[in-house]
């Protein structure tokens, strides 16, 4: 092969390595997100339902404030086991490119490179410790200006995944 060929599929694999690096690390990026809807409920049985929903759930009440008409709910997220195999699967692939890159352009130290393979289990590793956190979500429902009987006003706080699971469930 050519020296351009050869530098050139080098430099890919370098830029390819960078963005897989990117891609790991926002794995565990936090992904908070605000909800606000109004819903044809009372605010206290609104209330009542979110509570019931986070809790079934598995977060617990970690304050709550009447007057503010505001509860903060905590629980711990675990991380996929899947997405941790996933990246580590990911890792491997991508150290093996580069390793191979590596080998075509130095074949004198060829066989070192291999050892590169040896660093994808941390991809796994890292994901798996930052991704499991504790999670609060923060819960504020007061009356709506307009119909204060039979409206409410609803502010949830949460990673964007809680929001989704929320909305399917309350059908919003």
């Amino acid at each position: 092969m050519t020296n351009t060929v050869l530098s050139s599929t080098f430099l890919l694999t370098l830029l390819l390595m960078v963005g897989l690096f990117f891609f790991i690390r926002a794995a565990t990026k936090d992904r908070t997100e605000t909800l606000q809807v109004t819903v044809a409920k009372t605010p206290e049985t609104l209330q009542s339902d979110l509570q019931t929903y986070f809790e079934s759930r598995a977060y617990q009440v970690a304050d709550s404030n009447l007057a503010a008409h505001q509860i903060t709910f905590k629980g711990f997220v675990r991380p996929s086991l899947f997405l941790a195999i996933f990246l580590s699967s990911m890792a491997a692939i991508g150290a093996s490119c580069l390793a191979l890159v590596l080998a075509i352009l130095l074949p004198d130290y060829g066989s070192l490179f291999s050892v590169l393979l040896l660093a994808a289990p941390g991809a796994g590793l890292f994901y798996w410790r930052r991704a499991g956190r504790e999670e609060q979500v923060l819960m504020k429902v007061e009356p709506e200006a307009l119909d204060a009987a039979s409206h409410s006003k609803m502010t949830v706080v949460a990673h964007r995944d809680e929001l989704a699971a929320l909305k399917q469930a309350l059908s919003l």
